[in-house]
């Protein structure tokens, strides 16, 4: 196994390389700048210069990889076209590679309420709409996939649980990167993980499973 991680300087792309590589698991991180991707990512970790926007650069970036978790998400800035551009588009390219190159398992990261058109995040251009956009053309690809919709993300780790639901069924709560890093890694090796949209949130109340119970539970 191989992984292509897109995103990889991203806040919750970093801690999906430092995942893969504290596994051992061979890592290309697609980048756009390299000075700040060697300050932040493990040595370990393969860095490919790249743009999700650029198919001609997707297509050498993926080179030998088997799988590929992509987790970009458009900045917020006064560009109205960032969420088009990046979570559709960019994660359009990257389905397209993905099919030419054969890879084996395409993992997206996306956000809870991607269904919710009146949801207050949509005042940022539309953002979870292009996001639900995108879930749909990996679920049409053909491609072997699991859509992670993350809660509200924290930076700082904490020890609660990780709820994992059916989609459309969690409509709040948060999660630290660390966690959802590792739902993405895990959604690789659990089959049940396989042709899922998977909610997680991280709970203080929750039963605490393992990730073969979590990824078994959702329908």
């Amino acid at each position: 196994m191989k992984v292509f991680v897109a995103g990889a300087t991203g806040e919750t792309g970093r801690r999906i390389v430092k995942e893969l590589v504290d596994r051992n698991i061979p890592v290309r991180a697609l980048v756009r700048d390299l000075d700040k991707a060697r300050a932040i990512l493990p040595e370990a970790a393969e860095l490919v210069v790249g743009d999700v926007l650029n198919t001609d650069s997707l297509n050498t970036a993926i080179a030998d990889s088997t799988a590929i978790l992509c987790a970009t998400g458009a900045s917020p800035s006064f560009d109205p076209t960032g969420p088009y551009k990046v979570d559709y588009e960019g994660t359009k390219n990257l389905v397209d590679a993905a099919k030419a190159k054969g890879i084996e398992h395409f993992v997206l990261v996306t956000s809870l309420c991607t269904s919710q058109l009146f949801h207050p995040l949509n005042l940022f251009w539309l953002i979870l709409v292009w996001k639900k956009q995108a879930e749909e053309y990996v679920e049409k690809s053909g491609l072997t996939y699991t859509i992670v919709r993350p809660g509200g993300l924290q930076n700082d780790e904490n020890p609660y649980p990780v709820v994992m639901s059916a989609v459309d069924t969690l409509f709040d709560g948060r999660i630290p990167r660390t966690k959802v890093a590792q739902v993405c890694v895990e959604a690789l090796f659990q089959p049940s993980a396989r042709n899922k949209i998977v909610e997680v949130i991280a709970k203080a109340e929750a039963p605490q499973k393992n990730w073969q119970e979590l990824f078994a539970g959702v329908a």
